[in-house]
């Protein structure tokens, strides 16, 4: 990995994070919070959005370039979709208990509440709201997070609508499912005062963590992503949306970094070589006869080979900008935009079925001289056209430097072009709903999970480990609940972190169990009901069948106790069929009977009081 002088380079980043909240509704409407599977939905229905202007007349670009793409959205509504959700009626007031929720985490980053909540419209018109826009409203502004390398301010904090899940692309658009849509969400928006990829890591782990802390956001894939805003001196503002992993951000930041560096070195050059961007031209009749698959099968479906001369580009379209990307995939990604598959581009030619003869009539038909370069884009003549013009502009862009744009987040810790950056113009007041006045007054501040780990420690007497999985596990506030009721706190610890995380190895659906048949798992075992070892057996007997209970379960399964009697009845008859082992082997043979004395008692028994009886019954005989 290429090391960097971040100082020297004058690198700024900043955080968005969006956190969805576990609320018990949506939003702005009554309907519930839970996930469905597509093949749930009960009806669908479709939408084509526009860009609108702003109360001042203006039209976001970003919105206009999105509206530039003709694509129909179908939606897949469910039992619980309601007219709000298919924008068929006005919103409800804002959820007291999302409100609530955001105020705990404003106090935990020293925040100031604003006086007054006025919901907003953000016009967003990819598909992901049925509105064409997404609901937003500040609720806090001017707090602080502590990193190893100094402060970084938290400019904003504001309650949101999650957006709609994208399900798949169709022919004619995308398809968005609307189980999500509206679930409450908090966007953090930290200052630009990071100036490391590690800092970036460490402030969005100390976030997350607070956001923890209050027990009431959600947890899994896709429930929080980080955002993060990047700059160099000689560079230019680069917001990358949708980073799903926290691991992710400072190699994110990392490559963001050295895109960049080699953008602004291919400017350079660019100027030395007073390169240009040319006309586009219609190249199809260069390859009438070619025998390139995708260029063949963009003409025999009647489509268009159409080309840009890039004066002086030669050597570098194809010169990497970060890792297995090139500023030829910068291109592409734009092309792709317009419903292209991506451009074929001379530094990469002959390939692809293309000949060194057609690279040649290629150049001569678009005047390109050595030092040049030509990119081309094959498909529907409409598509090709519109694809590069989009190519030309992004290459007329490089001859400037970086684009100040939004990018989207690769797993590989990549980016790729989405979409210009958005203005304030995207911004205009929601007149359906009344402004609130958040009262700080009776929200409680939460107890940090670094401060829970400790409490358990010191509290409950689990080892460092253990209490830290489960004071930053999803079961924290079971496992609250259920010792203030008495359960014992190694048991629940254990059983929510390590015996779960067993189940889930051997496959179990264990996303099937609800805190109720957990909690009463748990009291089962507290009563003598169960013992230690049943837990597992039984657990997974729950998850297999959900609609039982832990009762029902364990009575089905034989899971229930055993008296001491029948237990002590059940070890000697293991040693009596073993007697030869033990009059030969005496108390060595423990360890091999255990075994059986177990597997005789089906984990109807505790290990403790069988391993006592056992010991008992080798020694009287030995």
């Amino acid at each position: 990995m290429t090391e960097y002088d971040y100082e020297e380079l004058g690198l700024v980043a900043g955080l968005e994070i969006h956190q969805q909240l576990d609320t018990a509704t949506k939003l702005f409407c009554q309907c519930p919070t839970e996930l469905r599977e597509p093949e749930e939905a009960t009806r669908t229905f479709t939408r084509y959005l526009h860009p609108t202007r702003s109360e001042l007349g203006e039209l976001d670009a970003a919105a206009v370039e999105e509206s530039k793409v003709d694509r129909e959205f179908e939606y897949l509504a469910y039992d619980s979709t309601c007219l709000v959700e298919a924008d068929d009626e006005p919103p409800h007031e804002l959820d007291e208990e999302a409100l609530e929720t955001a105020l705990e985490v404003a106090q935990l980053m020293d925040m100031a509440p604003v006086d007054q909540a006025n919901v907003m419209r953000k016009i967003v018109v990819d598909g992901s709201n049925t509105t064409g826009f997404q609901r937003s409203t500040l609720v806090a502004t001017e707090g602080e997070i502590e990193t190893s390398e100094g402060a970084v301010g938290i400019e904003d904090l504001l309650l949101e609508e999650e957006s709609a899940q994208r399900v798949e692309a169709t022919d004619d658009g995308v398809r968005f499912s609307l189980d999500r849509l509206g679930i409450p969400l908090v966007e953090i928006g930290t200052s630009p005062d990071i100036s490391t990829p590690e800092q970036a890591l460490e402030a969005a782990e100390r976030i997350g963590m607070l956001l923890r802390s209050t027990g009431k956001v959600k947890r899994g894939l896709g429930t929080i992503r980080q955002d993060v805003n990047v700059s160099i001196a000689e560079g230019a503002r680069v917001e990358i949306k949708g980073v799903q992993s926290l691991d992710d951000i400072d190699d994110i930041v990392h490559n963001e970094v050295g895109r960049q560096v080699a953008l602004v070195e291919i400017a350079d050059e660019l100027a030395e070589r007073e390169a240009a961007v040319g006309e586009q031209q219609d190249v199809t009749d260069v390859f009438a006869e070619t025998d390139s698959g995708v260029l063949r099968g963009a003409l025999n479906d009647g489509g268009s080979v159409m080309a840009v001369l890039l004066s002086g580009f030669d050597g570098l379209v194809g010169r990497e900008i970060a890792p297995d990307r090139r500023l030829g995939t910068e291109f592409s990604d734009h092309a792709k935009r317009h419903g292209a598959g991506g451009i074929f581009h001379t530094d990469e030619l002959p390939a692809y079925g293309v000949t060194e003869a057609e690279v040649t009539s290629l150049r001569e038909a678009v005047g390109a001289e050595p030092e040049d370069a030509v990119a081309i884009v094959a498909d529907d003549t409409d598509v090709a056209e519109s694809a590069i013009e989009a190519v030309a502009e992004r290459a007329q862009t490089a001859l400037e430097g970086v684009p100040e744009e939004t990018r989207g987040a690769n797993d590989d810790g990549t980016t790729r072009y989405l979409r210009p950056l958005p203005g304030a113009a995207r911004m205009y007041p929601e007149t359906d709903v009344p402004p609130v006045e958040p009262d700080p007054s009776e929200v409680p501040t939460p107890e940090l999970l670094t401060e829970k780990v400790e409490r358990y420690q010191a509290e409950y007497d689990l080892d460092a480990g253990l209490a830290e999985q489960v004071a930053y596990g999803k079961h924290m506030p079971l496992f609250e609940d259920v010792v203030a009721n008495g359960i014992d706190p190694t048991l629940a610890a254990s059983t929510l972190e390590s015996t779960l995380t067993e189940l889930r190895r051997d496959d179990v659906p264990i996303e099937s169990l609800t805190d109720d048949h957990l909690s009463d798992v748990l009291e089962m075992v507290e009563t003598g009901d169960l013992p230690n070892e049943g837990v597992p057996d039984l657990l997974t007997a729950l998850a297999d069948d959900p609609a039982l209970t832990a009762d029902a379960a364990a009575e089905a399964a034989g899971l229930g106790g055993v008296d001491d009697d029948a237990v002590r009845e059940a070890v000697a008859e293991v040693v009596e069929r073993n007697e030869a082992q033990v009059e030969d082997e005496g108390m060595q043979a423990f360890s091999a009977l255990m075994g059986e004395c177990m597997g005789a008692l089906r984990g109807k028994a505790d290990g403790d009081l069988v391993s006592q009886l056992l010991r008992e019954e080798i020694q009287n005989r030995t």
